[in-house]
């Protein structure tokens, strides 16, 4: 890891260099960014502010180029730390290496949808497919720049077999992880994701590329959280963990997925504990399932939580999750939402940035500072949009109480005077 990358980082996270150093030899910190990808670098884990990902990408129903940039400004313009292009539709080749040429933070990919559509421009079926092939399909993406790969190593023989005899209301949910198990279940071997694991690490550690060690046995519904598939599925990835910094490889571990609030510290912990803190990184989660057209406020709500009880990186859902492919309105609104939980967790943990920006917005407030306070909001734009759309007949305060501004009354009270 370069020194002047440590030194940027730790000022930027306000860490101590000299334990940033030691956090990322231990694995308890990654940090994002390919050799070949001219991108700042990004850390993710233990004591560093919790990030937030946006998912964007083509599917089989629409494959549009401008479409996906679109988005990819949306999320980086709306504060997401990373983006992952989660493409499926059309030429995946054109639309990643625009995502990564374009993008100014790190990007991530899922390589296996990769290989089925080439397996498909051979007239081949997914299952059809080989074990070098899906190790070209890891670097063909690492090549290309990407800064980290989910693979769904943990989705073994052995782990399929205790789903396929468990009573889940939704069986598998996660693309990547459904692929594998029809591919295992088709050619009646191991996975190669795991059966080649070592190659796929030679491969990562070339490109500098980390690994995101997918969660394809997470649970799609509340009924089906930390069962015993997805525990199954969490104990190999934790022993993938220690394979992967015993190579050299940075590694991080994906989460679910549908927890109910009583059992969001339960999954954090078992994942801390199975993996050796490795850094955590969780889609949502979702707190309930009913919530659809409102799932990014479900996320956001488990993603407090979760952070707050050690997770270190949110996964955004937006409003059109479980619905349809979302617009750039949706990623906008997905990243806002998540961001605040991330805030949210920062400021519970005591991170003394989240702290200062608390504060800094509040003494803004508390002037009748509206020209601060709105530039100090997670989302700017949308604040001043609110504020400037009615204008209160007393001057220096917002229509929601007019004359009777409790601050405005107490500065009259205690100084005599407001600030216009």
């Amino acid at each position: 890891m370069r020194n002047e990358w440590i030194e940027e980082i730790a000022r930027a996270e306000r860490i101590d260099p000299a334990e940033l150093r030691k956090l990322v030899k231990t694995g308890r910190v990654v940090v994002l960014r390919n050799r070949r990808h001219r991108v700042k670098p990004l850390a993710v884990g233990k004591q560093t502010r919790v990030k937030v990902n946006a998912n964007i990408g083509t599917s089989p129903d629409r494959s549009d180029l401008e479409f996906e940039l679109e988005k990819l400004k949306a999320a980086v313009d709306a504060g997401a730390d990373t983006v992952m292009d989660l493409s499926v539709g059309g030429d995946i080749d054109e639309v990643r290496r625009a995502i990564v040429s374009e993008s100014a933070v790190p990007v991530g990919t899922v390589p296996v949808y990769q290989v089925a559509l080439d397996a498909r421009k051979r007239r081949k079926s997914f299952v059809e497919t080989k074990a070098k092939d899906m190790l070209a399909g890891v670097e063909k993406h690492v090549a290309d720049g990407v800064d980290f790969i989910t693979v769904h190593c943990g989705v073994t023989r052995r782990n399929v077999e205790i789903l396929r005899n468990s009573k889940r209301l939704c069986g598998i949910v996660s693309r990547g992880g459904a692929m594998l198990a029809e591919w295992m279940t088709y050619n009646r071997k191991e996975s190669p994701l795991y059966e080649y694991y070592d190659d796929l690490l030679a491969i990562a550690k070339h490109y500098g590329a980390a690994l995101s060690l997918g969660d394809g046995l997470r649970p799609g519904a509340l009924a089906d959280a930390t069962d015993e598939p997805q525990v199954a599925e969490l104990v190999t990835i934790g022993e993938l963990v220690q394979r992967a910094r015993e190579a050299g490889v940075q590694v991080m571990v994906e989460g679910p997925g549908h927890v109910p609030l009583d059992q969001v510290e339960a999954n954090v912990v078992l994942e801390k504990t199975l993996c050796d803190e490795a850094p955590f990184y969780l889609l949502g989660p979702l707190v309930t399932d009913v919530a659809c057209g409102y799932d990014h406020i479900s996320g956001a709500i488990g993603g407090a939580l979760a952070a707050f009880y050690g997770a270190d990186f949110l996964c955004y859902v937006t409003p059109s999750e479980h619905l349809r492919l979302p617009d750039a309105e949706d990623v906008r609104q997905g990243v806002i939402a998540s961001r605040i939980a991330a805030h949210a967790a920062d400021v519970a943990r005591h991170h003394p940035g989240a702290i200062r920006w608390d504060h800094r917005l509040s003494a803004a407030r508390g002037r009748l500072d509206w020209k601060q306070v709105l530039r100090d909001c997670i989302d700017p734009k949308r604040a001043e949009e609110i504020f400037s759309a009615s204008r209160s007949q007393t001057p220096g305060v917002c229509t929601m109480c007019g004359e009777f501004c409790a601050i405005r009354k107490t500065k009259e009270t205690f100084h005599g005077k407001t600030r216009s």
